[in-house]
């Protein structure tokens, strides 16, 4: 198949599936999300998106039917069915289907929502330019919720102005962006990142960016920081499942970063060398 849509055990190509309209994500966006990539068959850092998707459910009382082991294991069925080795593989979980009522029903049980695409990495090397935007969402960004409309309104903007990404601050506070996490350097060589508190969703790319640092000997600090010190920034760095570790060359139409190549390519050579070692046959 060149891509698949499954919904609650069938099957077919996206464009083809239907879901019931008392889902409970099409009304409320109740549910939840995790984005990962494939290469060579291998799907990169699974576990660790499903621990979240099931720390995520949990905390939020939604009752997924299978255990981890077992989702893994039907996306990694799924995956098999497409004829692209290099995909981007969606999955998400929604309460589940009941006439609408903001309060869910008792003894619900989740929907399960697969979506598989052919997809490389990006060139991770090649620059982005951002835009800055007033974070306007709830205080439970935390979880990889289905309540994306900030995040659609920003992405939009960015993609009217010629840019890649959105960066989400609250006042002067820098915290993600619309969907990547985002880190700075200092001129000092010190790797600067938004803690994981409700304002941020923890990304997995961005706990492997973390450690990464770690194990190069780079200092890190996880506190807050201004779009001043952004603007500022030796280097602006996003990271997520599909960029891994990318540096920004231009916010808001001014140039930003440049003046620590070598701690961002150590970065970004040790994190493209995990990628593709995790996902080599």
């Amino acid at each position: 198949m060149e891509d698949l849509g499954y919904y609650n055990g069938k099957y077919d190509r996206i464009e083809n599936m239907t879901v019931p309209m008392n889902d409970r994500a099409c009304y409320f966006g109740d549910g939840l999300f995790e984005v990962a990539y494939c290469r060579n068959r291998k799907i990169y850092a699974l576990s660790e998106h499903m621990d979240r998707l099931y720390a995520s459910a949990e905390a939020l009382g939604i009752n997924i039917p299978i255990t981890e082991e077992e989702f893994s294991a039907l996306i990694y069925e799924l995956s098999a069915k497409v004829d692209s080795h290099e995909q981007i593989i969606y999955w998400q979980v929604s309460r589940g289907t009941a006439p609408r009522n903001h309060a869910p029903a008792k003894g619900m049980v989740a929907n399960i929502w697969v979506m598989i695409r052919p997809k490389v990495l990006v060139d991770i090397y090649t620059p982005m330019k951002l835009i800055t935007v007033e974070d306007t969402r709830f205080f439970h960004c935390n979880m990889k919720t289905l309540n994306l409309i900030p995040t659609v309104m920003a992405s939009r903007e960015a993609e009217m102005r010629g840019a890649e990404e959105a960066v989400f601050h609250r006042g002067d506070r820098v915290t993600e962006c619309a969907h990547s996490n985002i880190s700075i350097i200092t001129d000092e060589g010190v790797v600067k990142t938004a803690p994981a508190d409700e304002m941020i969703l923890a990304g997995v790319a961005r706990a492997h960016f973390i450690n990464k640092c770690h194990e190069l000997s780079i200092p890190v600090v996880e506190e807050p920081y201004t779009v001043s010190e952004m603007m500022a920034a030796a280097e602006v760095i996003v990271t997520s499942s599909g960029t891994l570790c990318r540096p920004a060359c231009e916010i808001d139409g001014i140039p930003v970063g440049g003046r620590a190549p070598k701690i961002l390519k150590s970065l970004q050579d040790g994190l493209l060398g995990d990628f593709m070692k995790e996902t080599d046959i």
